[in-house]
C-alpha cells in the first residue's frame, strides 16, 4: 500500500489550495474595482478578511506539518527530484506565510485597518504611514506573483507524476476514495 498523508493534511492541503487560488484571483481582480467607491471598500475588506482566515488555516497546516512527518517519497525518485521537492515546498510554505502577513501588516499601516467581514472593525495598530504601507503592500503583491509561479511548477510536477511517471507521488495527497 502506498504511504499517504494524513486525512487532516489532505483536507488542509486542498482547502488551502482552493482558498489561496481564489484569494489571489480576487486580489488581482480588485484592481478593476474603482477606488473611492463603496463597492471597493466592501470587496477590499472581504479580501482582507478571507486572507486572515486563510492565514489562520495556513498556521494550522504548518503546525500539523511540523508535528506529523510526511510519508516518504518512493525510492525510485532521484535525489535531485527529492531536493527540488524539498526546496519548492519550502518556498511554497514561505509564500503561504509571507503573503498574508505582508497584507495584514500593510492594512495596519493605513488609516483603514480591517473591517472583518464588513462587520467587526479591527482598528489599525500601526501609524498611518504611506511608505510602510507601500512596502508591505509591495511585498504582498510581489509574493503573489512568485506564489503563482511556484504553484504552477507544483501542479506541473504533480501532473508529471500522475500522467508520465505513473508513480505513487500524486496519490499520496489525493483524497482517498476519489
Amino acid at each position: 500500500m502506498t504511504p499517504r498523508y494524513t486525512r487532516t493534511a489532505i483536507v488542509l492541503h486542498w482547502l488551502i489550495a482552493l482558498g489561496v487560488l481564489a484569494q489571489i484571483g480576487f486580489g488581482w481582480a480588485l484592481g478593476e474595482v474603482p477606488r473611492g467607491t463603496p463597492e471597493r471598500t466592501i470587496y477590499v475588506n472581504l479580501h482582507k478578511s478571507t486572507g486572515m482566515v486563510l492565514g489562520a488555516l495556513i498556521l494550522l497546516r504548518l503546525a500539523w506539518r511540523l508535528t506529523h512527518k510526511p510519508p516518504p517519497l518512493p525510492v525510485s525518485i532521484p535525489v535531485w527530484q527529492r531536493r527540488a521537492a524539498r526546496a519548492s515546498h519550502g518556498l511554497l510554505y514561505g509564500c503561504m506565510l509571507v503573503m498574508p502577513l505582508a497584507g495584514y501588516s500593510a492594512s495596519n499601516f493605513s488609516r483603514f485597518g480591517v473591517n472583518f467581514f464588513n462587520g467587526v472593525m479591527l482598528p489599525p495598530w500601526g501609524a498611518n504611514d504611506r511608505a510602510i504601507y507601500t512596502f508591505f503592500n509591495g511585498v504582498h503583491v510581489w509574493t503573489s506573483y512568485l506564489f503563482v509561479a511556484l504553484i504552477a511548477i507544483h501542479v506541473l510536477a504533480a501532473l508529471r507524476h500522475l500522467l508520465v511517471e505513473r508513480d505513487a507521488v500524486f496519490r499520496r495527497m489525493w483524497p482517498p476514495g476519489t
